[in-house]
């Protein structure tokens, strides 16, 4: 049996009756670039999220820079943020001339420990940029209680974690600002890149529709250093579509997480991750096991030998990354962090996954662990 780590072909082949027409309406209108398949996209997503704005742009990192630099955070600026991350998180505090500040991750959620925080505050903090990891909602809760005590921003990376709650509001709109990526492969993905910010502040969502479109203030007027960072009209149209059932592929998400939890249980060397108790904060983008690490390498194989498909979200800490090596970590520093990507395995999971794919790939797990 083949079980693929992700299978967009599926998907597509099962929305192409919608998705064509939209795609074919952007064509004959000519509405390549903004016009009216983003701004219906980012008016259905900003309903969605529970948030007021909604600004497409072209990829999850520009959200991330361009929120950044909406909140007015800059050269000399720190930013608190985990190791625990695709790199991008850090990317865009880099490029806007602000210091990535690391904090270790709690050992069962593996976001951003809020109990670490305080402790990494500097009179240069400007912004927290907690993330939604795997589509596991961080804590937010006292992190907004620290960001109002020292008069910081908060800034959520929700690229993982799209229509994930944290009681009765979704992630993005707890913040001040909140961060999405439609990379093809998340939870709601694009047919190329996209991505989006979402915020109830109307000087931020401004500033961000002003900053991505070369920031004009009126056809050819240019009031600051501005950004080609415009989301396709195609990308917007796509996404509409496929809006109308990331509930449906959320909830199988969950019963395939359930699924996995229930085949496992009490296999030896083998951590499961942790179900939180509102199982709405968890939307499942990545299910991620802990493996001993100097087996990781051989389970994969064995497992690529059977057919399953897996991966490594993430082999290396950002602050051990090389392009971060002037910030002057070394192994230890986040020892939490460090410990899970030594040790994490991800298991095949996306919405048409079938029963019998999941329970091969499971008894198989078993076996090589």
């Amino acid at each position: 049996m083949q079980v693929p780590f992700l299978d967009l072909k599926a998907q597509t082949r099962a929305l192409w009756p919608e998705l064509l027409p939209a795609i074919e309406r952007i064509a004959q209108d000519a509405a390549f670039v903004l016009g009216p398949g983003v701004s219906n996209f980012e008016q259905d997503f900003a309903a969605y999220c529970g948030a007021k704005h909604c600004v497409g742009v072209n990829n999850g990192t520009t959200a991330l820079q361009m929120a950044l630099l909406a909140h007015d955070v800059g050269p000399g600026d720190e930013v608190i943020t985990t190791p625990h991350t695709w790199i991008s998180t850090s990317w865009a505090i880099s490029y806007v001339g602000a210091k990535p500040v690391f904090v270790d991750v709690d050992p069962h959620s593996y976001t951003l420990d809020p109990a670490r925080i305080e402790r990494a505050i500097t009179p240069r903090t400007k912004a927290l940029l907690p993330v939604h990891l795997y589509g596991r909602a961080a804590e937010l809760d006292p992190m907004v209680d620290i960001a109002k005590r020292h008069n910081l921003v908060l800034i959520e990376d929700a690229a993982q974690a799209h229509g994930a709650k944290l009681g009765d509001r979704r992630v993005g709109s707890i913040g001040d600002s909140g961060c999405f990526s439609f990379y093809p492969g998340k939870n709601l993905g694009a047919m190329g890149e996209a991505g989006a910010v979402v915020t109830n502040d109307e000087k931020v969502a401004a500033r961000i529709r002003q900053l991505r479109d070369h920031a004009q203030a009126g056809r050819h007027h240019h009031v600051e250093i501005g950004y080609n960072a415009r989301m396709e009209g195609l990308q917007g149209a796509v996404l509409s579509v496929k809006l109308k059932h990331l509930d449906a592929w959320t909830a199988s998400r969950r019963k395939h997480a359930n699924h996995y939890h229930e085949l496992l249980a009490g296999a030896k060397n083998l951590v499961l991750p942790q179900r939180p108790a509102q199982a709405e904060s968890h939307v499942w983008h990545l299910f991620v096991v802990l493996v001993p690490a100097e087996a990781r390498d051989g389970i994969q194989k064995k497992l690529s030998e059977r057919g399953i498909g897996t991966g490594v979200h993430y082999p290396t800490p950002v602050s051990l990354q090389p392009a971060y090596a002037y910030l002057g970590h070394k192994p230890g520093d986040f020892p939490v962090a460090e410990d899970v990507m030594r040790r994490c395995l991800s298991l095949p999971m996306f919405a048409e996954l079938s029963d019998e794919q999941l329970e091969y790939t499971a008894a198989a797990l078993r076996e090589c662990v």
